[in-house]
């Protein structure tokens, strides 16, 4: 396994000094934001393309402070019923494949998107009941319609491209958020298509990362290490579909949380044991954005937890047996 920092919570900062940054941590790779949602501070794709010349440099800078890149980040709604929405997200995540393919990065990571509720919808619609009936007419309409479609497409380019694994953040909020939906999609488009496994948006459904884990096995390809803290109070009294801004941590159901501060060793030792187990021996990518910690703070701490926790030699034979 490689110690990775997913680079927005350095935005603030220079590449160089983001890069040289993180190598004094001791970190082995970047998850390099290039679009979307991740923004474009460090890195935009588009730029770079235009201009070779900062293609070499961020490889010469990678290569001087030892670190390497373990995927791109273009996280977006390329399924927005706002089509010129849509094309932007497209666009840069089009954009983030190539910049992929000239860096030697095989791995993309993103949202699968979510479309509206018909052709003429002006934002998303994300489906969560199974009735009123009309919510699994709704449901049919985005995956058959338009969510399969558009990623059997857009897959079919990456492989054009060299991309091998298109990996998506099971985030509520877009049409894949659990394991189940992963997979359906996964089966529909083909296995270009994996997780980018982040228990941060599992914990507050209830799931267990460590069943996930098992339930994915073989279609992890990138992994968040982020954590969320479920309020015991606020949840009984108001259950976790919470609407309140994330900023609101004294009243909100959950808040995300840097690694360690939502749930302890035992519960992540378990998590990288089950990601070992079964074959995935990535990147292990720390996404830091917690309300109540500086970028510094929040991320130097995690850097320091999950040094203790990631398993980074292969054991080899039993040789007890």
């Amino acid at each position: 396994m490689e110690l990775c920092v997913m680079s927005p919570v350095l935005n603030q900062m220079k590449l160089e000094e983001a890069i040289k940054y993180l190598s004094e941590l001791g970190v082995d790779s970047i998850e390099m934001g290039v679009g979307g949602y991740p923004g474009k501070a460090l890195v935009d794709a588009g730029d770079y393309l235009a201009n070779p010349e900062k293609i070499d440099n961020l490889k010469a800078l990678l290569k001087k402070y030892n670190l390497k890149i373990s995927a791109l980040a273009c996280h977006g709604n390329p399924v927005h019923p706002n089509k010129e929405i849509a094309k932007k997200f497209h666009d840069d995540f089009v954009a983030a494949m190539h910049l992929a393919a000239k860096l030697e990065v095989e791995t993309i990571v993103g949202f699968s998107g979510c479309p509206g509720d018909c052709e003429n919808s002006k934002n998303p619609n994300w489906v969560t009941c199974a009735w009123p009936n009309e919510y699994g007419d709704i449901l049919e309409w985005q995956w058959n319609e338009v969510l399969i479609p558009y990623w059997k497409k857009t897959a079919a380019l990456a492989k054009e491209i060299g991309i091998k694994r298109i990996a998506f953040e099971m985030h509520p909020g877009f049409c894949v958020y659990n394991p189940a939906t992963l997979l359906r999609l996964r089966e529909a488009v083909g296995d270009i298509i994996g997780a980018n496994f982040d228990p941060s948006h599992l914990f507050w459904q209830g799931i267990d990362p460590v069943y996930a884990i098992k339930a994915l096995k073989g279609a992890i390809y990138h992994f968040h290490a982020k954590d969320t803290k479920i309020d015991e109070y606020n949840t009984k009294v108001n259950g976790v579909l919470d609407t309140k801004n994330l900023g609101n941590l004294t009243e909100r159901s959950w808040i995300f949380r840097t690694i360690g501060y939502g749930h302890g060793p035992e519960v992540w030792n378990s998590i990288i044991s089950a990601l070992k187990v079964t074959g995935y021996d990535g990147a292990i990518s720390i996404e830091h954005e917690d309300g109540l910690m500086t970028p510094k703070e929040g991320l130097e701490k995690a850097v320091a937890f999950m040094k203790k926790t990631l398993i980074y030699e292969n054991a080899g034979n039993m040789w007890w047996t």
